[in-house]
């Protein structure tokens, strides 16, 4: 099904990185490998980056004009489809993170750092990344934790940057404003790669690249002014895995790529033989949020269940977890997600005099 609006290679990108992050937490556990491969996965944990930088991007596509029509009007509805969005198959699978973690317990291995329950409420609110929780339950989480706080920031983001104003030039000086302040926050910790000091530093992480991709959408939306720039955008992002290999500082780097990579992909979008938009990766995509919250507590329950001695995984083992996760994936979003959003976001009836037409 195609939404209205919907850049498909979006789509079929994020789920790309969707099981780039699965095998990233699965790494350890593969067989051997070439050693490109692992440098890749060992980066799996960027694409986390560019979800933050995608979704300020589909955000801002989805909902600025909005907000640039009905102002803060507009801010109960976007949050509450977003809550619609993320919760309800947050709680599901951390629900069944809980179940897990009972059975360890009753069996006598019960992990109190990994799961520890004084601190579900806050993994439940989705607030354990703001400062109030390690890394714990499902860990993948935080980022979900992050993007919350993100979506409460959007409505005054949109009006402070008042964004549709701002000439091109003022928004690549923004862009590249907020990729140092970034890099420059991470160097006070002393650190110039982004996967580290998550409970402190995620936040930053998520808010500095959904800001960058709101900026992307302003450039993406005057591309019939700049017919250039698709050429532009695909010599940065080449620009950028270049001196990501000459050694620049990933804080640098990263965004500055994600952020040219996300507007060459909406730029490319709709081209025929795109293959990004084949009908198996757009599905993978529409899956992919299931496939990043469910894989990491999957792993953990399969690896109790079929993998009995230490040391890596063998690839028919592998490969069934791939194929559960996948079904899971499936099932998460078919008969959690859809029917969620459709009940949260269902039209209200309030104060209707009776005989009256509702106004939806």
């Amino acid at each position: 099904m195609i939404r209205t609006g919907e850049l498909r290679a979006l789509t079929g990108a994020r789920g790309i990185a969707a099981w780039l992050v699965v095998f990233y937490h699965l790494r350890q556990s593969l067989p051997p490998v070439p050693a490109w491969v692992m440098a890749v996965l060992d980066k799996g944990y960027l694409a986390v980056d560019f979800f933050f930088v995608l979704s300020g991007f589909v955000i801002a596509l989805s909902w600025g004009a909005r907000f640039d029509r009905e102002r803060w009007q507009a801010a109960p509805l976007f949050l509450r489809r977003r809550f619609a969005r993320v919760w309800p198959l947050h709680a599901v699978v951390l629900t069944g993170g809980v179940g897990l973690a009972l059975l360890l317990w009753v069996t006598g291995r019960h992990d109190p750092v990994t799961y520890p329950f004084v601190d579900l409420p806050i993994h439940y609110l989705l607030i354990q990344n703001w400062g109030f929780a390690y890394l714990a339950w499902n860990e993948p989480a935080w980022s979900i934790s992050a993007e919350s706080f993100a979506y409460l920031m959007f409505p005054a983001l949109v009006f402070a940057l008042r964004l549709e104003r701002r000439r091109t030039a003022t928004l690549l000086l923004l862009s590249g404003g907020l990729i140092a302040l970034q890099a420059g926050v991470f160097a006070v910790r002393g650190v110039w790669t982004l996967g580290q000091f998550i409970p402190q530093l995620g936040l930053i992480r998520c808010v500095t690249g959904f800001t960058l991709g709101m900026l992307v959408f302003r450039l993406f939306a005057r591309r019939g002014r700049h017919p250039a720039l698709a050429g532009s955008a695909t010599a940065v992002v080449a620009a950028t895995l270049a001196l990501g290999f000459a050694g620049l500082a990933e804080t640098l780097v990263a965004p500055t790529g994600f952020a040219a990579l996300v507007l060459l992909l909406a730029l490319t979008a709709g081209r025929r033989n795109n293959p990004l938009e084949t009908a198996v990766l757009h599905r993978l995509g529409e899956w992919s949020y299931a496939t990043y919250l469910a894989h990491f507590l999957m792993w953990k329950a399969f690896k109790l269940a079929f993998v009995h001695a230490p040391g890596p995984v063998e690839w028919p083992l592998i490969a069934l977890y791939a194929a559960m996760v996948l079904l899971a994936s499936a099932l998460l979003y078919h008969f959690v997600e859809l029917p969620a959003q459709a009940w949260i976001n269902r039209p209200r009836r309030t104060g209707t005099p009776k005989g009256a037409p509702a106004l939806r």
